[in-house]
Parts: C-alpha cells; structure tokens; sequence
C-alpha cells in the first residue's frame, strides 16, 4: 500500500501526438481509399506532429506519417498514368 501523498498508481505523463496519431491513420486507409485527400492530409498532420515532438512525443509515428503521405500521392500519380494509357475512366451504368 502506498502511503499518505505516494505517487498516483495510473499516469497520465506518457501520451503521444495526436497529430501523428492523425496523420498515421490518413496515411494507411489512404494505402486504399481516397488517396488523393488522405495523402496530404498526412503529410500535413506529420509535419505539424514533427515539429511538436520535443514537447509532446511521436516523431517516429510523424514520421511515418509524411512518408505514407507521400507514398499515397505516388500511387494516385501511378494510378492516373495507367487510366491515361488505357484510354480514360469508363463508367458503365445498366447493361
């Protein structure tokens, strides 16, 4: 038993970045939905992250932010070269 004025038993010192939170998520469900908004969405969320991670933490997750980011704006580029080269977006509605 702790006595009278002993440290607490749950901290709450250790929290990470939102931010980074924030721009880890856009990042990966950018991978497979709207990437083209995701992505700068990260890159954003990870830059903003990183340069509060002296006081709040999560560089590393900022990090990866900024490269899922940009990773989710090559493949909507890489996306976009191959409907090009295939003749366009076609919609097909009924039969």
């Amino acid at each position: 038993m702790a006595s009278y004025g002993g440290q607490p038993a749950a901290r709450s010192g250790s929290r990470t970045n939102g931010l980074a939170i924030a721009g880890l998520v856009c990042g990966i469900v950018g991978f497979f939905f709207l990437n083209v908004i995701l992505g700068p969405l990260a890159i954003i969320f990870g830059m903003v992250a990183n340069r509060q991670a002296d006081a709040k933490g999560g560089r590393g997750m900022a990090k990866a932010a900024v490269v899922l980011g940009i990773v989710d704006l090559v493949i909507f580029a890489v996306l976009m070269i191959v409907a090009a080269n295939n003749g366009g977006f076609h919609w097909y509605v009924g039969s």
